[in-house]
């Protein structure tokens, strides 16, 4: 299997959020490293949609355990823990 960029994972996981959480619009009203529940993008059901799509997407396994804000609350911290997963 291809390896995959990092710039792709970031275009990919944020077409993700703006079509599924965003509904297609607002593509700007978040950056890299904004919090998606501070800024109200993705609530506790959404972490689960957003976790089964990386899990699909890049064949990780995310743990119960990492499950939490360092690893999931923005696009920054989600392509940085693929990548340490993938690693």
């Amino acid at each position: 299997m291809p390896t995959v960029k990092q710039e792709d994972i970031y275009k990919e996981i944020k077409d993700f959020i703006v079509e599924t959480f965003l509904f297609g619009s607002d593509e700007e009203s978040f950056g890299d490293t904004d919090s998606f529940m501070e800024k109200g993008i993705i609530d506790s059901t959404g972490i689960l949609e957003l976790t089964s799509f990386v899990e699909e997407k890049y064949g990780v396994t995310i743990k119960d355990e990492e499950m939490i804000p360092d690893n999931l609350d923005s696009l920054s911290n989600i392509v940085n823990f693929i990548a340490r997963k993938k690693g």
